[in-house]
């Protein structure tokens, strides 16, 4: 027995490149037992599906000898099971404990690990962490796919969907720029295909610089590993730190976005913002006017009486957006015209309100807004902090610098310091009738880590930082029940699992405001993934309303000029509402994963609810150069029904079988640029 152990051993080594040893192989058969999963790859004696090199030794060459504790966690939910599994090196100290939890209806497992140094004296190098070392191996012959996006570069392409095929031998690397998770170009999830009608989601929590890394080693063996990029440290007496978590959710189906859907809904169940017991859903914004004109900025030029008139108007127009937000330039500094050189960019770090434009604080606008019987969110900026700015003039043994720099780094690893920063934020938030919190992220943050490091100690800088972050928010959270978080970070580029479990993009992307083209390519891309983001709509015609429509919506048109209608204003609104909840449902994309990103081309996806069998399907015709129709395959839907089609446009109808439907129906339009909206239900 042990000769077979050794010769099974050596092969899967060999079939291995070097370097890239997976801990364990495990085959994939049928839908996936979360409970035997975790029982197995996690028990007494066994390689666990995660790795690290430690004192220059490989973790699995000395793990199965650490000392093994497995404790079943109680969990409120009957379909969650939870254990924490720690190893402990009795003569170094070193202990690492995982907390895993299975989600047994969505065949979902993921896992977080801490390592602590138990000893009294520095442990040895910790390094090469893996979170995720799994080889999968599955019955049928054939190659994997990869599908992946791109992350946030205020692009068109943002979050733009590709498949790569994997070639056996051929290393396929991921990690975003920067030190945001979703920065430029990576994003955070995958989904793996095999040939056997599965495959796997990962999602990575981690709003650092994470890597991911796949190998496919043969036709039906695929290696996988996670982590977080830049670590090689050594741990203090007493220490502990976290690593990225891994979320892993198994699929089975003909098309790959079994997967994707099983994850939107996994993250609306699991890993999304809960209010009363239920996902909270994020809200339809309205602002004050953006865009002041020259030379103030953003809302630089903000006055309270101003605001408040503008929240009246809306009401006045029977237009009430369910939050009003007012973002960057309403604080001490950033205020103008006759401000000497300061605007809402150069002036953070100044998180006092600025008394000139608002002399009773913030107060009476969040009041307004109230009244009207809407909320109240405030844009900050809390890590990035200007010289000689308060923060900076308080605390300047908080600010990590760089050369040749006046911009700061705020040390959220410091814990007094987060301590400080989370009681000063909830005082603003209490003070001033906050009811949610935006937060942003203007800066690459990996050059402040790096030239801040500890001797001897790679990768600390950042632990410390993004710990400090989920404790801040964490804290807020906690503080106030009814909170919401909108993520920002120069539009969505720090999305991944544990910011989406906190929080959502309401302005997912930097790019080009209001350019249509781009908001079509992004809602196509992100909605693999994610059921919460949003974005700006500038216009009532229903090309650029439908553009922008998605889980959450910006009113960026200013109601105090003649670009927009009334009426429109209130179509529009209501139609949103009434198409909403869609964005929630199962998501089919219906032209492909080539380059979306020109102006001949049509844009199509689907929008599907399982329980009463209706839908929506948005197709968009870019220009005059892209043809007059377009032939789109719908998904998700019964053949042997019989469905009744709406055209949003004219009210026409038309039946058509599931059947016909999922071979294809013909759109077209006569308009360049045009929509199509279809509602369809069972007829």
């Amino acid at each position: 027995m042990r000769l077979k152990n050794s010769v099974l051993k050596l092969v899967v080594l060999l079939l291995l490149p070097i370097g890239l040893s997976a801990q364990m192989t495990q085959r994939v058969d049928g839908i996936v037992d979360v409970q035997k999963w975790i029982s197995n790859s996690f028990a007494k004696a066994k390689v666990p599906p995660f790795s690290f090199v430690y004192n220059g030794k490989p973790s699995a060459s000395f793990i199965t000898k650490w000392d093994y504790k497995l404790q079943k966690m109680q969990t409120d939910d009957e379909g969650v099971i939870k254990y924490q599994v720690s190893y402990t090196d009795k003569l170094t100290g070193m202990q690492v404990k995982c907390l895993v939890s299975g989600y047994k209806d969505f065949q979902a497992v993921e896992w977080v690990l801490n390592f602590t140094n138990t000893s009294s004296k520095n442990s040895s190098v910790l390094e090469k962490v893996n979170v995720l070392d799994l080889a999968v191996n599955y019955n049928r012959p054939g190659n994997f796919n990869l599908l992946h996006a791109n992350g946030s570069n205020a692009a068109r392409a943002d979050f733009s969907p590709k498949l790569t095929p994997f070639e056996p031998g051929k290393q396929q690397y991921f990690s975003p720029a920067g030190g945001r998770s979703s920065d430029d170009t990576a994003f955070p999830f995958f989904n793996v295909e095999s040939a056997n009608k599965a495959g796997i989601v990962l999602g990575i929590g981690w709003t650092g610089t994470w890597f991911a890394d796949f190998v496919q080693k043969d036709t039906k063996t695929l290696w996988m590993a996670t982590g977080m990029k830049n670590m090689k440290l050594f741990l203090y007496p007493g220490e502990s730190i976290r690593t990225p978590s891994i979320n892993m959710l198994f699929w089975q189906g003909d098309d790959p976005m079994a997967g994707n859907n099983k994850l939107r809904q996994y993250i609306l169940k699991y890993h999304s913002r809960k209010i009363n017991g239920k996902f909270a859903e994020y809200p339809l914004s309205g602002g004050f006017a953006w865009g002041d004109p020259p030379p103030c900025n953003e809302y630089s030029c903000l006055t309270a009486d101003f605001a408040i008139a503008v929240i009246n108007r809306y009401k006045q127009f029977n237009i009430v957006p369910e939050v009003f937000w007012l973002d960057a330039g309403w604080y001490t500094g950033s205020g103008g015209p006759d401000y000497s050189g300061g605007n809402w960019y150069t002036s953070v770090g100044n998180w006092t309100v600025d008394t000139v434009r608002f002399p009773h604080g913030l107060k009476p606008v969040s009041d307004a807004a109230h009244k009207v019987g809407s909320k109240f969110m405030l844009w900050f900026e809390p890590e990035r902090v200007v010289a000689g700015s308060m923060f900076d003039k308080l605390h300047p043994e908080w600010m990590l610098k760089i050369p040749n720099s006046r911009q700061y780094l705020f040390d959220l690893g410091n814990k007094e310091a987060c301590k400080w920063l989370s009681n000063y934020i909830a005082k603003m938030i209490e003070d001033n009738g906050l009811d949610y919190y935006r937060q942003d992220f203007n800066m690459h943050a990996d050059p402040y880590w790096e030239a801040n490091e500890e001797p001897g100690r790679t990768g600390i800088r950042e632990i410390r930082h993004i710990e400090g972050l989920y404790a801040f928010w964490d804290f807020l959270l906690a503080k106030f029940p009814n909170l919401l978080i909108d993520n920002c970070a120069s539009g969505g580029r720090r999305l991944d699992m544990e910011t989406t479990s906190r929080s959502a993009p309401l302005w997912r992307t930097d790019y080009n405001y209001g350019e249509t083209t781009g908001y079509q390519n992004h809602t196509y891309g992100l909605n693999f993934w994610l059921p919460q983001h949003g974005t700006g709509i500038y216009a009532t015609d229903n090309y650029n309303a439908r553009s922008s429509m998605s889980s959450a919506m910006v009113i960026g048109w200013k109601i105090n000029s003649n670009t927009v209608t009334i009426p429109d204003m209130q179509r529009v609104i209501a139609d949103y509402k009434a198409i909403r909840p869609y964005f929630y449902e199962d998501y089919y994309p219906l032209t492909g994963l080539g380059d979306l990103t020109g102006d001949n081309v049509w844009v199509a996806y689907q929008l599907h609810k399982k329980s009463d069998e209706t839908g929506l399907v948005f197709a968009f015709r870019r220009g005059k150069d892209a043809p007059k129709t377009i032939v789109v395959k719908l998904s998700g839907l019964n053949p042997a029904v019989d469905y009744e089609l709406t055209n949003a446009n004219d009210g026409s109808k038309f039946i058509k079988s599931g059947k016909e439907l999922k071979n294809g129906i013909e759109l077209q339009s006569a308009d360049a640029p045009g929509s199509i909206l279809l509602k369809y239900k069972v007829k």
